[in-house]
C-alpha cells in the first residue's frame, strides 16, 4: 500500500460513480474492515510467516492450505512486476530517452538490494520513502483547498461527494470493487509476524491501523479533489486526472514534485511487496509444501530468505516483456481467495478448537467472518473474464502440482499444530 495510490484511479473511479469517489471509498473501507478483522482473529492464534495459507493450512485443511497459498502468491509475486512497469512508465514519461529496460532493471535492483541488507533497514527505507509521499499528498490537499476557497472552477465545499439525490447503488458497488486494488496488502504485514516483538498484540494492532488511517487518508484526499472537479469530464484525460489536477493546483513546478513522489511510492511498495513475497515462499518452503532446501533457508546473519529475494526480482524482471494491463488483470484473483479463505479460517477455528459458545464469540468468529466471505466472493466473481481465466490456469497448475506431490493426496500433508492461543478461548 502507498499514500500516493489514492491518485492511480481517481478519474476513472470518477467517472464510473459519477462524482462520488469519497463515498465509494467509504464504501470498500468498510468491507475490508471485514477481513481485517478476521486477520487480527487469526494472527493471534497463529503469529507465524504465512498470512492467509498458514491460516487455512492449520484451520481447514493443509491440501486446501497449499492451494491458497498458491493462489496467493500469484498476488504478491506479480505486485512487484507492476511497480517496475510503472516505474518504466512514469519515468519514461519524463525521459524520453531513456530505454523502457533501464528503469525496470533499476527499480527492481534497488528494491531487491535493500531486502537483502535485511528486514530492519528496508523497513527504515519504506517509512522514509512512505514519508516523502505523504509531504507530497498533503502539499497537494493545501493547495487543492486553497483553490476550492478561492472558487477556482467554480468550486464550493459541498455534501455531494459523498451524497446526491442521484447517487446509484451499482455505480457506488462498481467504483468500491476497483477502489479496494488501493487496499490490497494491508494483509502484508501478517506474513511479518516472526519479526514482531510482540506478534499477538502488534500485528492485530496494526492491521487495523493501516486500514482505518489509509481509508481516513483515501476518503480526505478524494474528497477536495472531487469538490474542486466534481465532473472529470473537463479534464483532458480522465485516466491521468491526477497529474492534470495536480498542475492546474500548482503550477508545472508542483507537477514534477508530484510525479517524483509517486516514483517514491513505486520504490516504497517495490521495497514490502518483494519483502512480503519472500517470507509467503518461505513459510511454504519451511512446512514442506515447497521444496524445502530451496526455499526454506534464511541467511543466518539477516535473517533474509536470500533464495526467495532472488525469485522474486527474477519474476519481477518480465515486467520488460508484459504491459501494465497483462500484469494488472491477475492480481485480483489470487487476492481475494485469499481473504475469502482467511474469514473461512476464523470460522473453522470456532468450530475445531474453541470450546465457548456465547453470543460474544458467535458474533466474532462466525457472523462476522461470515459477512467478510460474502464480500470478497462477491468480489472475486465480478472479476473479468481474463483475470478468471489466467488465475484459473495458475490454480490448475497448482492443482497438478500438489497432486503430483502428494501422489494423489495420500502423502502426509504437513503437520498441524493448532491454535498456540487458543487458551484464552476455553
Amino acid at each position: 500500500m502507498a499514500p500516493m495510490a489514492v491518485f492511480d484511479m481517481f478519474g476513472i473511479v470518477s467517472d464510473t460513480t459519477d462524482g462520488h469517489v469519497p463515498l465509494a471509498y467509504l464504501v470498500v473501507m468498510v468491507a475490508v474492515l471485514f477481513t481485517a478483522f478476521s486477520y487480527s482473529r487469526m494472527v493471534r492464534f497463529f503469529p507465524i510467516a504465512g498470512s492467509a495459507y498458514t491460516y487455512a493450512k492449520e484451520a481447514i485443511n493443509s491440501h486446501l492450505g497449499f492451494l491458497v497459498g498458491w493462489a496467493a502468491t500469484l498476488d504478491y509475486l506479480l505486485l512487484p512486476m507492476i511497480n517496475a512497469i510503472l516505474s518504466a512508465i512514469y519515468m519514461g514519461a519524463v525521459f524520453p530517452d531513456v530505454p523502457f529496460w533501464v528503469w525496470v532493471v533499476l527499480t527492481v535492483g534497488i528494491c531487491t538490494a535493500l531486502n537483502l541488507v535485511g528486514v530492519k533497514l528496508a523497513a527504515s527505507m519504506n517509512v522514509l520513502l512512505v514519508s516523502i509521499q505523504l509531504v507530497v499528498a498533503v502539499v497537494f490537499v493545501v493547495l487543492t483547498i486553497i483553490n476550492i476557497s478561492n472558487g477556482a472552477n467554480g468550486a464550493e465545499v459541498t455534501f455531494r461527494p459523498f451524497f446526491s439525490s442521484d447517487v446509484q447503488g451499482a455505480a457506488i458497488a462498481a467504483g468500491a470493487a476497483i477502489l479496494a486494488l488501493s487496499f490490497l496488502g494491508f494483509d502484508a504485514v501478517s506474513t511479518l509476524a516472526e519479526e514482531a516483538e510482540k506478534p499477538t498484540r502488534d500485528i492485530p494492532r496494526a492491521i487495523f491501523i493501516i486500514v482505518a488511517v489509509a481509508g481516513a487518508f483515501f476518503i480526505s484526499v478524494t474528497y477536495v479533489m472531487q469538490t474542486l472537479f466534481p465532473d472529470v469530464s473537463q479534464l483532458a484525460d480522465i485516466v491521468g486526472a491526477s497529474p492534470e489536477i495536480a498542475k492546474y493546483v500548482g503550477g508545472a513546478f508542483f507537477q514534477a514534485i508530484f510525479v517524483g513522489g509517486y516514483m517514491m511510492a513505486v520504490l516504497g511498495c517495490g521495497i514490502t511487496q518483494q519483502l512480503s513475497a519472500a517470507r509467503l515462499l518461505y513459510a511454504m518452503g519451511r512446512d514442506g509444501a515447497l521444496p524445502k532446501r530451496v526455499f526454506g533457508a534464511v541467511n543466518a546473519r539477516t535473517g533474509v530468505p536470500v533464495v526467495n529475494v532472488l525469485i522474486v526480482a527474477a519474476i519481477a524482471l518480465t515486467a520488460l516483456f508484459v504491459d501494465l494491463d497483462q500484469a494488472a488483470s491477475m492480481i485480483n484473483f489470487g487476492a481475494f481467495i485469499a481473504f475469502t479463505f482467511v474469514n473461512l479460517s476464523v470460522i473453522f477455528t470456532f468450530f475445531r478448537f474453541m470450546k465457548r459458545r456465547d453470543a460474544a464469540t458467535w458474533l466474532g468468529f462466525v457472523l462476522v467472518p461470515a459477512i467478510g466471505v460474502a464480500i470478497n466472493v462477491w468480489l472475486w466473481c465480478s472479476l473479468d473474464g481474463v483475470s478468471m481465466i489466467i488465475g484459473g490456469i495458475w490454480l490448475a497448475i497448482g492443482i497438478v502440482y500438489l497432486l503430483v506431490r502428494t501422489r494423489g493426496l495420500t502423502a502426509p500433508a504437513p503437520d498441524l499444530t493448532g491454535p498456540v492461543n487458543i487458551a484464552m478461548y476455553e
